[in-house]
């Protein structure tokens, strides 16, 4: 009975009076910038201002243009075989408490990946020559 009174006491409408001062001030810092962008910044817009620019290189042709899967197939690889590192940072923390059952463990998870590295290779999912 103490603790219910405990935790009810605790959920007060004041509680929430950090997080709602947190937004109202998160809110205004972002109107403020943009307003004080808006009057602070440059006024005068040329062609030449207008334009896109990317890394000094002239725009040639339409940006709306199909890129092909292959790029796309391949971002998601790199991260599927970097998340499968970041897997490891547990083990190595504890390599030590898992002893040898850890240590297959993580073996089996490695050659799991293994298996799906060699299926990608066999399936030619990384030739560029298409």
């Amino acid at each position: 009975m103490y603790t219910t009174e405990l935790l009810s006491a605790s959920t007060t409408p004041f509680s929430y009076f950090p997080i709602v001062l947190q937004l109202l001030a998160a809110i205004g810092f972002v109107g403020i910038t943009m307003v004080a962008t808006h009057f602070l910044g440059p006024k005068r817009k040329t062609e030449d201002k207008l334009i896109n620019f990317e890394s000094g290189i002239e725009q040639k042709g339409n940006a709306r243009q199909p890129v092909a899967i292959k790029y796309f197939l391949t971002a998601i690889l790199f991260v599927l075989f970097d998340v499968e590192v970041i897997f490891f940072y547990p083990y190595a923390v504890n390599f030590k408490e898992l002893g040898w059952e850890g240590f297959m463990a993580v073996l089996m998870f490695v050659g799991f990946f293994l298996c799906g590295f060699i299926y990608i290779v066999k399936k030619g999912a990384l030739k560029w020559e298409d």
